[in-house]
């Protein structure tokens, strides 16, 4: 499992947990998340997060 995290607000997005409050699954995969979700947090793009370690 990866995390992302959003470039402007850095809200983390985790695989494993995913993003229930959005309908998105525990274990949904990055590629798997609607092209259209945006950020809860500042409601930038899904294009505007980047991989990290953590």
């Amino acid at each position: 499992m990866k995390t992302y995290q959003c470039i402007v607000c850095g809200l983390i997005y985790d695989e494993a947990t995913g993003w229930p409050a959005d309908g998105i699954a525990a274990g949904t995969k990055w590629e798997d998340v609607p092209a259209d979700w945006e950020c809860p947090d500042c409601g930038v793009a899904k294009a505007d997060f980047e991989m990290v370690e953590i």
